[in-house]
């Protein structure tokens, strides 16, 4: 004969183990600038539904189901299956289950459609990294540039028999890839990253350069691909550091000095790296989720957004 379930509210209270999910979202809950960006978003959220209809859900709510969304990688409609089954992400959205409702899939892409049409998503990272300098969590001396590739699905069993006309495929070492690039700026102080800026794959990755400097840096940091006489020429000047890592030339071998040099410049450049582990392995995300880069674009504004926060967490806390 099975078990009378327990009433939930006294089955969550008689819990004795914090769950890592539970702690996670209690240390994102203290330092998401709620106030801001509910500020930022409620100009273009609606007031009343479609003719006198169901009232809209809760802006909060809306916002904190999305923000669950970019945290572990769920599509519309498993975000919706997911609020059904976690009770840890109904308490952090704000759900009782029984007495609120439940945003449905459409719901939740009809939220997410709103802040794509707004640019709302590249706000929210500004206004995120707005809120970490009053904090004076960002320093600004120097920035680490570096890029990453976005895996995109090559396969064409799909509606259209096609793979992202969008997307592109470039090779790095020995192995060929198909999707996007996420450009990105740095701060070396911090690790925390203030510029970002996509393109398809097979953009080479100095192409992207201007567009992640905010033009104050005491010094730039990066890989070999960005090698640049030009650059480092209009870079220079007194107090001034080009960490841009040395290259060979052609058909000799890197002089000793600059060998250990690139070790240094290697070592530094690493936090540059941290950004795109938290949103690849902490956040999951390995793959584009949508088709074009537009919204994908818009994603990865909030992904990294997400990314800096959790970045500083206990600093933020502390």
């Amino acid at each position: 004969m099975p078990k009378q379930p327990a009433i939930p509210g006294l089955r969550d209270a008689m819990k004795k183990k914090v769950t890592r999910r539970e702690q996670f979202l209690a240390e994102m809950d203290a330092v998401v600038p709620w106030g801001r960006l509910l500020a930022l978003i409620e100009p273009h959220y609606p007031k009343a539904g479609p003719r006198g209809g169901r009232p809209p859900m809760p802006l909060e709510t809306m916002l904190r189901v999305y923000f669950l969304q970019n945290w572990y990688a769920l599509s519309d409609p498993m975000a919706e299956e997911t609020l059904y089954d976690s009770e840890a992400m109904r308490r952090f959205a704000g759900i009782e289950l029984g007495d609120d409702r439940i945003p449905d899939e459409t719901t939740i892409l009809n939220f997410r459609h709103l802040l794509e049409r707004h640019g709302l998503t590249e706000a929210i990272f500004a206004d995120v990294n707005a809120h970490l300098a009053d904090k004076g969590i960002t320093l600004r001396a120097g920035t680490l540039v570096d890029a990453t590739i976005i895996d995109a699905p090559s396969s064409t069993k799909n509606k259209a028999r096609a793979r992202d006309p969008e997307m592109s495929s470039t090779k790095k070492g020995n192995d060929w890839y198909f999707g996007m690039k996420a450009h990105i700026g740095v701060d070396l102080d911090s690790g925390v990253t203030h510029s970002l800026d996509t393109t398809t794959a097979k953009v080479h990755d100095s192409q992207v350069w201007d567009e992640l400097l905010h033009g104050e840096e005491t010094s730039v940091w990066a890989d070999k691909g960005y090698v640049s006489a030009e650059r480092e020429a209009t870079f220079k000047g007194p107090g001034k550091i080009w960490g841009v890592m040395r290259k060979a030339p052609k058909g000799a071998p890197l002089h000793p000095l600059d060998e250990r040099l690139n070790r240094l410049i290697a070592m530094i450049r690493a936090k540059v790296e941290h950004p795109f582990r938290v949103i690849k392995r902490q956040f999951g995300h390995l793959k584009t989720r949508y088709r074009g880069l537009a919204k994908n674009r818009a994603q990865l504004f909030t992904l990294f957004a997400l990314a800096n926060l959790f970045l500083v967490r206990r600093r933020l806390t502390a």
